[in-house]
């Protein structure tokens, strides 16, 4: 269980026993107190620990942090950066003192929480606390799949482990149950997580409200759970992790007792430790406690060498490049279909195949829901794209996200492209960020778009990563029907698109939804979502140009000359568009339609196509069974959306009632051309 405070009496100790840590603990206290910002008790609680495993266990070349058979470590309670920082410093990466000696500040490469690709050495970015820990359990499950797909008998290339450190803030939050559930299933032998289990966050000791029996948890959840052990004893530490590298078939927890603010006469043990700086006196006794004499941001040099990591490194990933070598001549296809994959190139002349599975799909003109045409997609895709894992956060009949032959990934069965991910839509969009991070496999993963509030952070650190992961999100507006507003999306659509560097794609029949998966996938730095409906869409007539033309967010799809309106439109209701386009004709008022599939891949295309789409000087009229408000945005004057929650009710019935009709779409447009250009005299009192 969580024990207090007074449960942590350790024993007392000289400073100069622990030369390696406490060169941990001054540069997280000198960086915080210069930065005046930061948390300077969790790396100084977690000092021995990171001693531990980064010393004795860790494989990692400072040289390459891009060495592919390299341990991933992951720092899930991300407010700890210092200790992160320090130990990529002291190992010899690419991040000199003058970097910690800019922690927290605008243009460093020390951020308040680590930032993957900013950061050398860096494997995931943290701070919400729990998906670190999530991240961590996708990374395990690719190294697992891909040994298991790639290794041979007397060829292992792919051969790490994963390693996490976690505090009670990520065991707090729920997420962390899903994860620590899915690893225990999938049973990942390779991936160890190190609770700092201090007993202390942000409001004080935490036993009031975080009173589980950790280990409990996690056996029950099918873990391997060592300890509690002293976390400043670095023999135990030691000790305990080599347990946990003897484990085959179960994920370890090692439980590390530790104080937060270790070695702080006044803060150490208490919550003033956690997130501000110690002060210079405090710093100056802290220091004198641990018998620490060096300057600030100064390392003595013979602990600066037991640090430096670059030679050790470098060794291992040499031992790695002879078998790599070895297994390249005896398996020449798969070393070069590895090397394919971990560089995430999709395979040679994928493009082309896809713009002529375009033009098929356009030619074959088929109505279908675009669930089902995903579906389709999927199932051409897998055949090409071995590296893609699927899954679905226990709707893989509704979201249609297998395809035929998919293996389904089982604990203690080899192999697996397929995830049952239970009901765990945060945990599941985590996993597959971490999966992305590792390299190798390409992520996607089904729910509907409503349950997308679930997984939005996950969905938003993707794109702050800009790791490549397609969210499949069905069931898309109130066309769904019966099961009514509690899963009817309305303002989803709008939110999503609201995420920097994510492309959120809402096609409008097949040939769309197979050019939004091509482009999702296509797409190496940033994550996609599809917005996919229940409801059958009919198929649009394209010529080739057009064809080509969706994969730029936003297109004519049917124009008329000297058209004075443009309706602009998405999804399910671009039929809508067409056909409230043939009632205007009928009417005398021309009007082109616009297919907006994408409106963030439309923002990234030059302003004068932008124009040339829109047509500057008419009235547009947007069409989508969303939120209106973002239409304003592209110079609309009148929208047919929904601005309120939906129904129970049949999905046709509730369309008609909501205006998604053809005469009332054709109407609003009318009054927006009547509005524009103001009747002569003479015409006629009706409204066009």
């Amino acid at each position: 269980m969580a024990s207090t405070s007074s449960d942590r009496v350790l024993r007392p100790d000289n400073g100069q026993r622990h030369p390696l840590a406490n060169a941990l603990r001054a540069l997280a206290m000198d960086a915080v107190q210069q930065a005046n910002s930061g948390h300077p008790g969790a790396p100084m609680g977690m000092a021995e620990m990171a001693e531990a495993l980064w010393t004795r266990h860790l494989k990692h070349n400072p040289g390459d942090p891009q060495w592919w058979d390299r341990d991933r470590f992951v720092l899930s309670n991300g407010h700890a950066s210092m200790l992160l920082y320090a130990l990529l410093h002291l190992t010899g990466y690419d991040l000199p003192m003058s970097e910690l000696k800019s922690f927290r500040q605008r243009g460093s490469r020390t951020p308040g929480h680590p930032e993957v690709g900013h950061t050398p050495g860096v494997e995931t970015t943290t701070g919400p606390l729990g998906q670190g820990l999530t991240n961590a359990v996708g990374m395990a499950l690719a190294e697992k799949l891909l040994a298991d797909e790639f290794n041979r008998p007397g060829h292992t290339v792919v051969d790490h482990r994963t390693w996490v450190f976690m505090g009670d803030g990520c065991l707090m939050e729920g997420i962390s149950q899903e994860a620590i559930s899915l690893a225990g299933a999938w049973r990942l032998g390779k991936l160890c997580a190190l609770y700092d289990d201090n007993g202390i966050s942000i409001d004080g000791a935490v036993t009031p409200w975080f009173a589980d029996n950790t280990a409990a948890r996690f056996e029950a959840s099918g873990w391997r759970v060592i300890g509690p052990v002293d976390g400043h004893d670095v023999d135990a530490l030691d000790a305990a992790l080599q347990q946990a590298r003897a484990q085959h078939d179960q994920p370890t927890l090692v439980i590390c007792r530790t104080t937060i603010g270790k070695g702080s006469p006044a803060r150490e043990g208490t919550a003033k430790a956690h997130g501000e700086p110690l002060g210079g006196a405090e710093i100056e006794a802290t220091k004198a406690a641990l018998d620490w004499t060096a300057a600030p941001f100064t390392v003595p040099a013979d602990v600066a060498a037991r640090w430096d990591a670059r030679e050790a490194g470098a060794r291992a990933q040499a031992d790695w490049q002879q078998r790599w070598a070895a297994y390249a001549q005896a398996y020449p296809t798969e070393s070069a279909e590895l090397a394919r994959r971990m560089s995430g190139q999709l395979p040679e002349g994928f493009e082309a195949e896809w713009i002529a599975q375009l033009a098929a799909v356009q030619q074959r003109a088929q109505t279908a829901a675009s669930r089902k045409a995903s579906h389709n997609a999927i199932a051409v895709l897998a055949q090409r794209l071995p590296e893609l894992l699927g899954g679905s956060a226990d709707l893989t009949g509704s979201n249609l996200t297998d395809w035929p032959g998919a293996q389904a990934v089982r604990g203690g069965e080899p192999g697996g492209r397929y995830i049952n991910y239970g009901v765990r839509e945060f945990g599941m969009a985590a996993i597959m960020n971490g999966v992305a991070l590792h390299g190798g496999l390409m992520p996607f993963g089904g729910t509907f778009l409503t349950f997308s509030d679930y997984s939005r952070n996950a969905i938003r650190m993707a794109a702050l990563m800009r790791q490549r992961v397609v969210h499949v999100f069905t069931h898309d507006s109130i066309g769904l029907g019966e099961d009514g507003p509690t899963h009817q999306p309305v303002e989803h659509a709008a939110s999503l698109r609201l995420i920097p560097q994510l492309d959120v794609w809402r096609p409008g029949d097949e040939t769309e939804t197979f050019a939004a998966w091509g482009m999702a996938l296509a797409q190496t730095d940033r994550p996609s979502a599809l917005l996919l409906s229940r409801q059958n869409l009919a198929a649009q007539p394209r010529s080739p140009e057009q064809v080509m033309a969706i994969r730029r967010g936003g297109y004519v799809l049917s124009d008329r000359p000297d058209a004075r309106a443009v309706i602009i439109a998405t999804g399910s209701e671009l039929a809508l568009a067409m056909a409230a386009q043939a009632q205007l004709d009928a009417r005398g008022l021309p009007v082109r339609v616009v297919s907006m599939p994408s409106t963030s891949v439309f923002d990234r295309q030059p302003a004068d196509y932008q124009r040339s789409v829109l047509m500057s000087e008419r009235p547009r009229v947007a069409v989508e069974a969303g939120v209106t408000r973002l239409w304003a945005a592209y110079g609309c004057c009148a929208t047919v959306g929904v601005d309120q929650f939906g129904e129970s009710a049949p999905g046709p019935e509730l369309m008609k009632a909501y205006g998604f009709t053809p005469e009332h779409v054709a109407q609003v447009v009318a009054k927006a051309v009547a509005h524009a250009q103001p009747q002569p005299a003479s015409a006629s009192g009706h409204e066009q």
